[in-house]
């Protein structure tokens, strides 16, 4: 089956993939990472993808034990960057996100855990994806999209999305981020631009109609954030304000960010970077899509962060109308 899968024009069946048998389903992963890296292959049209996405969701519900989820969820993830065209890489990707939100609630209870540290593996692996290539601006817009478009992750306008998705992908995506700068793809990698990575988070909180996923976002992601690059600047310049002592860090990609350019804008001062994270979440807020009742608490919480950094800013007239 190998070597028919590496030389034919479609990828391993889903029978292979979703077989009951270990030994088959190995087998049919390893077969489409060889195909798919196939630097003289293009993306697969959407609805082969489609059918490829089903064949490995089901392959991963068919594993059993901790070992070999960890195992195989690396192995899933990992085929992003074993894939040698980085649009392919990302239409990868997209499946992978069109076939989770679909499929998210027929997982039980049993399995959900699996799938929680799957989407984690996903998280990371892209990041080290865009790293790779040293965040090349169309390929972040894609990425993006990825999320935010109808069937992805992040999107404010789909209700089939679950909302847990949301809440586990803000609990994790800068944990994820740190990470993939603690282990890069390649040495002395460019800076993260933070103002592009954080903007679907910035829209989703403008847009949602669900309090709990607004709430969760600013408590698992945005106040982490500001407080991180607060206390970062904090250490040469003492705050009145304390930041709570479970905030992280994020001590390998605060240093290492940007906001939107990379190779033109270098690592930014903490302080500096902050200031341009607030600016944008306030654009956000500001534009007319923004449901009323979160603009409110996105103003609020711009002017929360802004008040020990920027007295200037801090005089800015807000309408929380």
């Amino acid at each position: 089956m190998a070597s028919e899968a590496a030389s034919s024009s479609t990828p391993p069946l889903g029978k292979y993939l979703a077989s009951t048998d270990k030994k088959t389903r190995d087998k049919a992963i390893k077969n489409l990472a060889a195909f798919l890296s196939d630097p003289s292959r293009d993306a697969l049209p959407k609805t082969e993808m489609a059918k490829l996405w089903k064949g490995i969701f089901y392959c991963f519900w068919m594993s059993d034990k901790p070992l070999v989820q960890q195992a195989l969820a690396t192995e899933i993830a990992e085929i992003l960057l074993t894939i040698t065209k980085l649009s392919v890489s990302l239409e990868f990707l997209r499946g992978f996100w069109e076939t989770t939100v679909r499929e998210w609630n027929s997982i039980d209870r049993l399995r959900i855990d699996k799938y929680y540290m799957l989407v984690r593996r996903f998280v990371n692996a892209s990041f080290r994806l865009l790293m790779r290539a040293e965040w090349d601006e169309d390929a972040c817009r894609e990425y993006n999209s990825i999320l935010t478009d109808r069937g992805g992750p992040l999107c404010p306008e789909d209700q089939r999305v679950p909302t847990s998705l949301a809440y586990h992908l803000a609990d994790i995506y800068l944990e994820e981020l740190d990470k993939a700068y603690g282990n890069p793809p390649s040495p002395s990698p460019l800076p993260a631009p933070l103002t592009t990575l954080m903007a679907p988070f910035f829209t989703l909180a403008a847009r949602t109609p669900t309090s709990t996923t607004y709430q969760r976002i600013q408590s698992a992601l945005l106040d982490p954030l500001y407080e991180a690059l607060s206390t970062s600047h904090d250490s040469d310049e003492p705050s009145r304000k304390r930041p709570r002592l479970s905030t992280p860090s994020f001590s390998n990609v605060i240093p290492n960010a940007c906001s939107t350019r990379p190779k033109d804008e270098g690592a930014l001062s903490s302080s500096a970077l902050k200031k341009i994270l607030l600016e944008k979440m306030f654009e956000i807020a500001s534009e007319p899509d923004t449901r009323d009742s979160n603009r409110r608490k996105l103003y609020a919480l711009w002017k929360e962060h802004t008040e020990d950094d920027d007295e200037d800013s801090g005089s800015r007239e807000v309408d929380g109308s």
